[in-house]
């Protein structure tokens, strides 16, 4: 050994640089003894694990009916781990029988109560943990818990028992939880709130109400869009005093509200709100009032139409394309608005919503419904809404239905067809779309000939 410094020392900074070799190689070495030996050992442990999920799986029925007692296997924590994580993945899944079922399990082999303990006395990731457990089982016994945690000086800790409250879903989840979000002067995240709110208050929403005076703007945000989630059409007290509310998101959410209301209680209350100052609020109103499809909603998605926000006239517009059975009055009293922008949405509408196409398909019908849909065509054409009508002209798969449409086009108005009829006669896909182009664009030429020979001849007859 001695030799070997002394070579070194002889050899200078050359011998410096072996002994930094010698030094890296000895650490690489060691580093990959560490990985090899710790993937033996996760290895041994992954195959122990399988091996008692194969034990515990042949056992399983007799472990949840209890016939099996937990001290054989609450001994070794693999095996605790494994009961645990199956009974709380069955959970999710089970119906009302099975819930019952693996519930008591985890009482009977006292998961239950261990998770418990570990909320109140384990602090970090793993109370965070025990708390999330805990919300996964849906024990009312775990709500005492779940609530002290509430008061943790964590907000990750908070959080997650707030969630895990929203999770058991029972009614008494529901009080604890709404009182801590009243109480509390501390912001905390928008969407976990809502959806543990949702959660907790789902079989009985009424529980929200005596809390909405007495929460601060931003809780009562969140409580009423929550509870526009869940609420019920017979709670119309409540429904009607939050469209009064001096908060303009709580008066928009009411009106997602009022779509379970009846129609004799919604209508009035929607209408009303369609003529919000707030463009938001307004807008909410007129996707209530199109969803109604009543005719008495008519008259409010009208104004909606003529709305210096644009959006909110364009769900106008999708609200009263849905309303087929009222089209005629809403073409009537949309073109008595003298709006262009408002009738040019409306069509616009029709078109992408496909309710003009499914008019031209009828135009192949017979009775009552061929003659509704010939008056339907025929005044949207002359409302304006002649492209799609004219590329269904020359490119409708039914022929049929080009022949119907032709005859009906061509008793329409000539002078702003013709131009349309023209161009699509230039790019005509077959030669039959091509004789019937001609077809319409010669009766409509004949039509306009006819017209100013109409209007000269009593000017020559008085020259």
């Amino acid at each position: 050994m001695a030799s070997v410094f002394n070579l070194l020392d002889r050899l200078g900074p050359a011998g410096i640089v072996l002994q930094a070799i010698a030094v890296t190689a000895l650490g690489i070495a060691a580093l990959l003894a560490f990985i090899l030996t710790r993937r033996g050992w996760r290895s041994r442990l992954y195959r122990r694990r399988d091996a008692r999920v194969v034990e515990i799986r042949a056992q399983w029925d007799i472990i949840v009916d209890g016939r099996a007692r937990p001290e054989v296997w609450r001994r070794d924590p693999v095996s605790v781990e494994i009961v645990e994580t199956l009974l709380l993945d069955s959970l999710e899944e089970a119906g009302d029988t099975e819930t019952d079922r693996l519930t008591r399990a985890l009482r009977r082999s006292g998961l239950l109560d261990a998770r418990i303990h570990e909320a109140r006395v384990r602090r970090g990731w793993r109370k965070r943990q025990a708390l999330t457990s805990l919300g996964r089982m849906r024990a009312p016994e775990a709500i005492a818990a779940l609530t002290e945690a509430l008061d943790d000086r964590s907000p990750a800790t908070v959080i997650t028992a707030i969630r895990a409250l929203g999770r058991i879903g029972c009614p008494g989840a529901a009080a604890p939880l709404l009182e801590h979000l009243v109480t509390r002067s501390e912001s905390l995240p928008t969407f976990p709130v809502e959806n543990a709110i949702i959660g907790a208050c789902k079989s009985q929403p009424e529980v929200i109400t005596p809390y909405l005076d007495r929460a601060a703007p931003e809780v009562k945000r969140m409580l009423v869009r929550a509870l526009s989630e869940i609420a019920r059409g017979d709670m119309t007290d409540v429904l009607l005093r939050l469209t009064s509310d001096p908060e303009a998101e709580v008066r928009a959410s009411s009106a997602r509200l009022l779509t379970m209301a009846p129609v004799d209680v919604a209508l009035p209350a929607l209408s009303g709100l369609a003529t919000d100052e707030e463009w938001f609020v307004r807008l909410r109103a007129i996707v209530a009032l199109g969803q109604l499809q009543h005719p008495g909603a008519t008259a409010s998605l009208v104004r909606g139409l003529c709305d210096r926000h644009r959006f909110v006239r364009l769900r106008a517009a999708r609200g009263l394309a849905t309303m087929e059975k009222h089209l005629t009055t809403v073409l009537d009293e949309v073109e008595a608005t003298k709006d262009r922008y408002a009738l040019q949405a409306l069509l616009s509408e029709l078109e992408l919503s496909g309710v003009v196409m499914s008019y031209v398909s009828r135009l192949t019908t017979t009775g009552a419904a061929r003659a509704h849909a010939e008056r339907l065509v025929t005044r949207i054409v002359n409302l304006g809404g002649r492209r799609l009508i004219i590329s269904a002209l020359a490119e409708h798969e039914d022929a049929a239905v080009r022949e119907a449409l032709a005859q009906l086009l061509m008793a329409c108005q000539p002078e702003p067809l013709l131009p349309l009829v023209e161009r699509a006669l230039a790019h005509a896909p077959s030669d039959s779309s091509r004789r019937l182009l001609e077809r319409v664009r010669e009766a409509l030429a004949e039509t306009v000939r006819s017209r100013n020979d109409e209007a000269t001849t009593p000017m020559r007859q008085a020259s």
